[in-house]
């Protein structure tokens, strides 16, 4: 009768397996060496900065949000009292509405910048000044924007209430300022999608598009199953950008609001300040800033695993 291998045998002869493996494995070459100990030495420093500019600061924001401290007396641990006192604060959850919206509309500007950059890409005559026009916004500060903004939106004089025939206090009525924000800074981000997008044209391959136009393939069709795979990288880039910006938008609402009228327009972004710089409530502060840090955080971690899965899905 055939007596099983038992399984301290059956793992021994793995072991040898894995050592002759090892074994069989050449030696790495003095060449090799040198380029990882110089790839180390690249990274040395962009390592460091991130670590004393990024890290540093996120743990001492964690540690802070622990405190009661008003910037010059010395700090009072008070524990979890900043997260119970943010989720008994009415405006908090405002804050974080008006961060959903923005959110939401702002995701228009990856679509929208994409069809820019499609017709921007075409072989035309007075081509290149077009795309110098649509590009001025993105060299534009925030505060420039803002303030091409409020002339438009100004209620009496402004072009939007010239070109409606009457007055529109966009900015002054608590439930249209925010979208009135919002739509500034779409102008700016649509800019920067748009040429993300410009940049991603140059490297799709055109034997591809003709091969699928030989095959067939037009239009929509063309541009779906042929064109957006290739700009896949440009893509997750300009969603993510998009939403870093509608989370941590500040510039816009300081200069066209200052988060009102009665505050119906303020973001966490705008709240962390207010109660850090204005009121002297560091603690306070950098509790709502850990806060925002963890939602980018569950954004970036699910497009980062999304395209992770999809590269090595791609790449069997």
């Amino acid at each position: 009768m055939r007596s099983w291998p038992s399984s301290r045998r059956i793992a021994s002869a793995s072991t040898r397996r894995s050592e002759r493996a090892v074994k069989a494995q050449p030696p790495r070459s003095p060449m090799a060496a040198r380029k990882r100990r110089a790839a180390f030495l690249f990274l040395a420093p962009a390592v460091l900065f991130f670590t004393v500019y990024v890290l540093w600061p996120i743990g001492q924001s964690i540690v802070l949000s622990f405190y009661e401290w008003d910037g010059l007396a010395p700090k009072v641990f008070v524990g979890l009292a900043n997260y119970r006192e943010l989720l008994d604060d009415d405006t908090f959850y405002k804050a974080l509405k008006n961060n959903v919206i923005w959110l939401a509309l702002f995701l228009l500007a990856p679509p929208i910048g994409l069809a820019l950059a499609l017709f921007l890409n075409q072989q035309m005559r007075g081509m290149r000044l077009a795309k110098s026009l649509f590009f001025m916004p993105f060299v534009l500060s925030g505060v420039v924007i803002g303030m091409v903004f409020n002339w438009f939106y100004e209620p009496t004089a402004g072009l939007l209430a010239l070109m409606v025939g009457h007055a529109m206090p966009v900015l002054g009525d608590e439930d249209t300022v925010t979208f009135g924000i919002i739509a500034a800074a779409l102008w700016p981000q649509t800019a920067y999608c748009m040429i993300l997008y410009l940049t991603g044209l140059t490297a799709v391959s055109p034997e591809l598009i003709e091969a699928a136009r030989i095959e067939g393939a037009k239009g929509f069709t063309l541009l779906r199953r042929v064109i957006l795979p290739q700009l896949r990288p440009a893509t997750f880039i300009a969603i993510v950008v998009t939403v870093i910006g509608a989370l941590r938008s500040f510039d816009l609402i300081s200069v066209m609001s200052d988060g009102g009228p009665y505050g119906s327009s303020t973001v966490l972004a705008f709240f962390m300040y207010e109660q850090a710089i204005k009121y002297y409530r560091q603690g306070y502060g950098a509790a709502i800033a850990v806060v925002l840090m963890l939602i980018m955080l569950i954004y970036i971690a699910y497009f980062l695993t999304r395209m992770i899965r999809q590269e090595r899905e791609g790449g069997r």
